[in-house]
């Protein structure tokens, strides 16, 4: 029979040999971390990035709710020429619908609600409900053919954020953060902010694994910066407690966890410690990031009316400058309000009035501090909507999901300028050149970033795991 203490003692040492082998940190993770501290920002794996990058640091602009290519980006006249006919069967062939308009009898073609305008000197066709984007045209990589199998909001964005539609696995800012550290060390590598349209008509939900770690330490997740109260929650110091005073605390509680991830070998241990630490810094740092006396009148009217109203679309693009600027690696920003289920002719228009002008000028800022070469802008969804009308045929109000073809946009770092990368069919339902699918733009981003997606990989539950799952080519036609 062994005493209490002696089956503590051997229940430590089962726990020792079962977390350093399964999180492979113990002592040598210790170091990295004791190293990272001194160096002043949390370095990478070794032998990333394995290139050398174009983009050093990643926006996310995300619209969610799936916005409207046929009205906004891809000019379809033959959808005019017939309007409110079917769209013929074999265009639509075996396409996979959502629930709401699968079962339709018609299929009525519905033209984009606004005329398209020409921008630029690469010509570029955008709808004029886009003039401030447009205006940037010869900056844009414009990519017509993206395709996905999901269909519904939720899994679509999990299938691009995560490279799975069920929710459980790393976000891609996470991967960036996991790969290539932090170059900062007052911010995380990885800061999300939310907004949604005014009027707030779209139903869509931001989960948080949406930016989460999955099966990575969670140290790698995203910070969400909340659109209401404090930016940070419990940042600040409660009263009567000095900087003094909350240093020398969180110094002896560092000892203690310090000891503990020896003893354990823990991974959440480790995340415990930089967390501390990070949020000590940030009290400091948070505060000067949303202090917007040293921005210029015609900088902040840039970004639109309601560039300093906090949790609007506009306010986070700003913010999203400075957060960069400062040297945060990856910057998520996810917008709601492009669900046009019944009310396209009035709301896509409210939508791209919305976002349009703080999207183009954070652009314009990054080109005027010289920033935009090296940082990488996309703007990015879903899916998009169907060349069909949804709801009533002789008189369709909206469009439903549609992930066959669809349309995103990027800028800068290492993206090819004044260009438009693959075309869909004459009612842009099908791809007919250069399809990117969702794991070879999840691939192209990290080429970006001078990362080989097969690359960057964690083994989890017995195999290695990566963004792109097994597939995902880079699209060599967006580099420039």
């Amino acid at each position: 029979m062994t005493n209490p203490f002696q089956e503590n003692i051997a229940r430590v040492t089962r726990r020792q040999m079962f977390g350093t082998a399964a999180g492979g940190i113990g002592t040598a993770a210790l170091a990295s971390l004791l190293g990272a501290a001194a160096s002043g920002a949390e370095t990478g794996l070794s032998g990333f990035p394995n290139f050398a990058p174009r983009a050093k640091r990643v926006v996310m602009l995300w619209q969610g709710g799936g916005p409207s290519h046929v009205d906004l980006f891809d000019e379809k006249p033959v959808l005019r020429q017939m309007a409110g006919q079917d769209i013929p069967e074999s265009i639509r062939g075996t396409t996979r619908l959502s629930t709401m308009s699968a079962s339709y009898a018609k299929w009525p073609c519905l033209p984009a609600i606004k005329p398209f305008r020409t921008y630029g000197n690469c010509g570029l066709r955008l709808s004029e409900m886009l003039p401030n984007i447009g205006a940037l045209a010869d900056e844009l990589c414009v990519v017509r053919s993206m395709k996905t199998e999901a269909v519904n909001h939720a899994p679509g964005v999990t299938f691009f954020m995560t490279g799975s539609q069920v929710p459980g696995r790393p976000s891609l800012g996470a991967w960036l953060s996991y790969g290539l550290g932090c170059e900062t060390e007052n911010l995380p590598a990885f800061v999300v902010m939310t907004s949604s349209d005014k009027g707030k008509t779209c139903g869509q939900l931001f989960f948080d694994y949406y930016w989460g770690t999955g099966f990575l330490p969670s140290r790698f997740q995203g910070v969400r910066f909340r659109n209401t109260g404090d930016l940070v929650p419990y940042l600040n110091n409660p009263p009567g407690v000095s900087a003094a005073s909350r240093r020398a605390l969180l110094d002896d509680i560092s000892a203690l966890n310090r000891q503990h991830l020896e003893d354990y070998g823990d991974p959440e241990i480790d995340t415990r410690i930089s967390q501390y630490e990070m949020a000590f810094r940030m009290q400091s740092s948070v505060p000067d990031l949303v202090d917007f006396s040293g921005e210029t009148k015609p900088v902040i009217d840039r970004y639109g009316p309601d560039a300093l109203v906090k949790g609007t679309f506009a306010n986070n693009c700003l913010v999203a400058r400075r957060l960069l600027e400062r040297g945060v690696r990856f910057v998520q920003l996810m917008h709601a309000g492009w669900d046009q289920h019944g009310n396209l002719f009035t709301q896509l228009e409210e939508q791209c009035r919305d976002t349009e002008i703080p999207a183009a000028a954070l652009i314009h800022d990054l080109r005027e501090r010289g920033m935009l070469n090296d940082t990488l802008v996309i703007w990015a969804c879903e899916f998009g909507r169907t060349p069909f009308g949804q709801g009533d045929p002789v008189n369709p109000r909206g469009r439903d999901h549609f992930g066959r073809a669809f349309t995103w946009w990027m800028a800068g770092g290492g993206s090819k300028p004044g260009t438009v990368h693959g075309e869909t069919d004459d009612f842009a339902w099908n791809s007919t050149r250069d399809p990117v699918h969702v794991h070879d733009m999840q691939a192209t981003i990290l080429h970006l970033c001078g990362i080989d997606h097969t690359k960057l990989t964690f083994r989890y539950q017995g195999r290695q795991y990566r963004l792109t799952d097994i597939h995902g080519q880079v699209v060599q036609g967006i580099l420039s």
